[in-house]
């Protein structure tokens, strides 16, 4: 089969690679239908993510057709469309008995397209496919609910759970890629007064209007004053970061107002320094996390519903064999305007029925 591998910083290519098999009796075998590419993948391939090894194929969200599954699989079986979680799940383990999958010590957690092979292929193994695959409602076209798999569960739970949204609540996102945009989106079930949203480019503080955004505000044209002015010089109660560069975290953290929280999505590649001579007196709460997807049934069912804005989120579609095309124009989102890229075949409602 063909798939996408890191061969180290700044190389990778699309290519043959050996087929997935069955190698324990939990594992499932999917052929990808949609699969897309995450803001993470950019960072592996600049190096950020060392724990990568070079031969790795990449990728950690898909939607696709179950082809194989182990013995002990009970929930799906060949044939049924499902959606891969980011997560895998063992369900076993003190930290996925929490509820807090994204830590599994039991295989599982992150490993996708990180420490073993991942989605960006024609087919993948997909380990605890009883917790780590979702069904899927036949309504759901798979670019819409490949968006599921992980972009939106992080942008609720890492930014908008952590970070304790309210009504009411002045919110702002720093970043408005993709995950910035999903936390807006989010954030607005929770009705607050408004939302602001920062950053460089024009196109994306654009998007960010579409989702929801109350006010924008270019980065580099003092987003602090704007915030301050919105708010009576207290700060906003909830800022998320959705960019991971110190420049970024170091301005949440001055946007906050006291008893506020920054709640931070961003993969960091570098160290950020935290001011806490100014913090330690505001009663400021600071998160991190890496998503747990707990959320993604109820996310599902909100989307089946038509309540969730993923179709604004896709700019650009592609052939599965067109990989390298689309990271090229995933990666020069400022020149290309991309959101979210979507790789593979059309969906089962397009496929053309023979007649009988």
């Amino acid at each position: 089969m063909k798939g996408y591998v890191f061969h180290g910083p700044g190389r990778s290519a699309w290519e043959d690679v050996p087929d997935p098999a069955v190698k324990e009796p939990t594992d499932a075998i999917v052929r990808v239908g949609a699969v897309t590419i995450c803001g993470t993948d950019l960072h592996i391939l600049k190096g950020d993510v060392p724990e990568v090894r070079p031969g790795t194929v990449l990728g950690h969200e898909a939607v696709g057709e179950i082809m194989e599954v182990g013995s002990d699989v009970r929930t799906v079986r060949p044939g049924d469309r499902v959606l891969i979680s980011c997560i895998s799940t063992c369900g076993r383990c003190r930290f996925c008995r929490e509820g807090m999958y994204g830590q599994c010590r039991g295989g599982g957690g992150w490993i996708l397209g990180h420490l073993i092979d991942g989605t960006q292929a024609e087919y993948v193994r997909v380990p605890y496919a009883d917790l780590s695959v979702h069904a899927l409602p036949g309504a759901l076209e798979s670019e819409d609910a490949v968006l599921l798999a992980d972009i939106f569960p992080t942008s609720y739970e890492v930014g908008v759970l952590n970070g304790h949204v309210h009504p009411g609540d002045t919110v702002a996102v720093v970043g408005a890629g993709p995950i910035g945009l999903a936390a807006i989106a989010t954030a607005r079930l929770f009705s607050p007064e408004r939302i602001v949203a920062v950053d460089l480019a024009a196109s994306r503080l654009e998007a960010a209007r579409r989702l929801g955004a109350d006010a924008v505000a270019d980065a580099g044209e003092d987003p602090e004053q704007l915030v301050a002015d919105l708010t009576d010089g207290l700060g906003a109660d909830v800022v998320i970061e959705a960019v991971g560069v110190p420049e970024s975290f170091e301005l949440c953290t001055r946007m906050v107002r006291p008893g506020g929280h920054v709640a931070n999505i961003g993969v960091h590649g570098k160290p950020a320094t935290l001011h806490l001579e100014d913090l330690w007196i505001k009663n400021v709460t600071i998160t991190t996390g890496l998503v747990d997807t707990h959320s993604t049934p109820t996310l599902l069912r909100m989307a089946a519903a038509g309540r969730l804005p993923t179709t604004d989120l896709v700019t650009h579609t592609f052939p599965l064999d067109d990989m390298e095309k689309a990271y090229d124009v995933f990666s020069r989102a400022a020149d290309t305007g991309a959101l979210k890229v979507v790789l593979g075949a059309p969906s089962h409602e397009d496929l053309a029925v023979p007649a009988a």
